[in-house]
């Protein structure tokens, strides 16, 4: 038998009123009165009518989340942050796996809209559309995450991708590599597309440096297993000497395919660099050099951004927040021989812009 508020507030003996102020208003009720009506809850197993609650309010105490892989250690550095956040707020997050996949990140923004979430943080897996806005203007706030949304009027947390991969790919150039491959897909992320337009940028302006583009089924260990593994059956005149993976995943299967299960040497014939610095990184078989993003800071940061929002409705102007990224250096990209010299190379390198 389902318990209700009217069972509750009889065994408590007080009003419905009243074990509604214990629910939602505590500090209208004196200590002696709440503590008799948490007794009658934990007595009767009495569950709150949250979806009914959600009714008269007009929303959830729930933020969504859509992000590209829940499997990335980024994105569930990401969800940290926003979590933390959220929980000091009073909030909790619900988590929605898009697996780079449109329809299902179409069924997650539907699902939350239905839910009457507090708001939704996504990052989207291709352009931004009318639809994004669409669902803003019905009331449903929403953030963009790791994406820059300032050409589309949402708000937005976001790191500078094409910096990124303008840093990782100057930081080979001055460890002097000079065939560089550059390993992402699909180019339909704009993440990857950003970090490659960062590579071109850099290429460019050493005419002596090549850059080739190997397209990635995902950006997964798997696939980036899979691209070691041609990288390592080429002729060794026809090889990279150095490879900017346009994520850590990639890097990492990457690395596994030239070193653990082949015999090409990293650095010492191909240097690599990935991009996130996740917690793995540091700790490969060679540790890995990575272009390091604030993941949970930008995860808090959304949820900041989307509070804004929903306190002021109508009245409120988008914002967009920037990080800028880092190179982390490790010894993927700077033999032990070659230390010295990588690491006055890293400290020389032009800021990222």
């Amino acid at each position: 038998m389902t318990v209700s508020v009217k069972d509750v507030a009889a065994r408590a003996g007080v009003s419905v009123g009243t074990v509604s102020n214990v629910l939602n208003r505590p500090e209208k009720v004196n200590e002696t009165t709440a503590r008799r009506v948490h007794d009658a809850i934990a007595d009767l197993g009495f569950v709150r009518n949250d979806a009914a609650r959600q009714l008269r309010e007009g929303r959830s105490r729930s933020i969504g989340l859509v992000v590209l892989d829940v499997a990335n250690p980024f994105f569930t550095d990401l969800a940290r942050g926003a979590e933390n956040r959220a929980a000091e707020n009073g909030l909790s997050v619900l988590l929605g796996n898009s697996d780079e996949n449109d329809e299902r990140e179409k069924a997650y923004l539907e699902l939350f809209e239905e839910q009457r979430v507090h708001g939704v943080l996504i990052s989207p897996r291709g352009e931004v559309d009318e639809s994004f806005e669409r669902i803003r203007r019905r009331g449903t706030p929403i953030v963009l995450v790791d994406r820059d949304g300032t050409e589309h009027g949402l708000s937005s947390v976001a790191l500078d991708d094409v910096a990124g991969g303008y840093l990782a790919v100057s930081h080979l150039i001055a460890s002097g590599r000079r065939r560089i491959a550059f390993v992402g897909g699909p180019v339909s992320i704009r993440q990857v597309s950003d970090r490659l337009a960062g590579a071109r940028k850099a290429a460019a302006e050493h005419p002596e440096v090549t850059l080739d583009i190997i397209l990635a089924d995902s950006l997964s260990v798997l696939a980036g297993r899979a691209v070691g593994e041609e990288l390592r059956e080429r002729p060794e005149g026809d090889r990279p000497d150095a490879v900017f993976a346009a994520n850590d995943l990639l890097a990492i299967g990457i690395l596994q395919a030239l070193v653990m299960l082949g015999h090409v040497r990293v650095p010492e014939d191909i240097a690599l660099i990935g991009y996130d610095d996740i917690s793995f990184s540091a700790t490969a078989v060679i540790p890995l050099s990575s272009v390091r993003q604030p993941s949970e800071l930008i995860g808090y940061t959304a949820v900041d951004l989307l509070m804004r929002e929903a306190e002021q409705r109508g009245d409120y102007a988008p914002e967009h927040v920037v990080f800028q990224p880092e190179l982390v250096v490790r010894a993927s990209t700077v033999s032990p021989e070659g230390g010295r010299e990588g690491a006055a190379a890293a400290e020389a390198l032009p800021a990222a812009h």
